[in-house]
């Protein structure tokens, strides 16, 4: 048996693998993290759907950057300077902006 009661996901096909892990993992009692710039889809659409979807059943949506900062807490982390690099590299858009919005919820 672990102690473990947090997951941190990513994966393809948001809106059928990644969303029943993440929901068979919140019905397990796991805290879930879902690294939304690490989840993909053939469309946008159903990668929008999906995270709304794991929002909604309790989900904490987040960034590969925002985890990995989370992680390592502060900068006396041993493997800071590496880990600084790699976040500097700029991400490309991944068309995720509208999540802000919340234009789902407006339909």
């Amino acid at each position: 048996m672990n102690n473990f009661n947090t997951a941190i996901i990513c994966g393809i096909e948001a809106h059928v693998c990644v969303l029943q892990t993440v929901i068979d993992l919140l019905s397990q009692g796991y805290r879930v993290y879902v690294v939304v710039d690490a989840v993909s889809s053939r469309s946008l659409t159903d990668r929008m759907y999906a995270f709304d979807h794991m929002r909604q059943a309790g989900a904490f949506l987040t960034t590969f950057e925002s985890i990995v900062l989370q992680l390592t807490r502060d900068a006396n982390h041993p493997n800071f300077k590496q880990i600084q690099q790699l976040i500097k590299t700029s991400a490309a858009d991944t068309g995720l902006f509208p999540l802000q919005s919340n234009p789902i919820s407006s339909l």
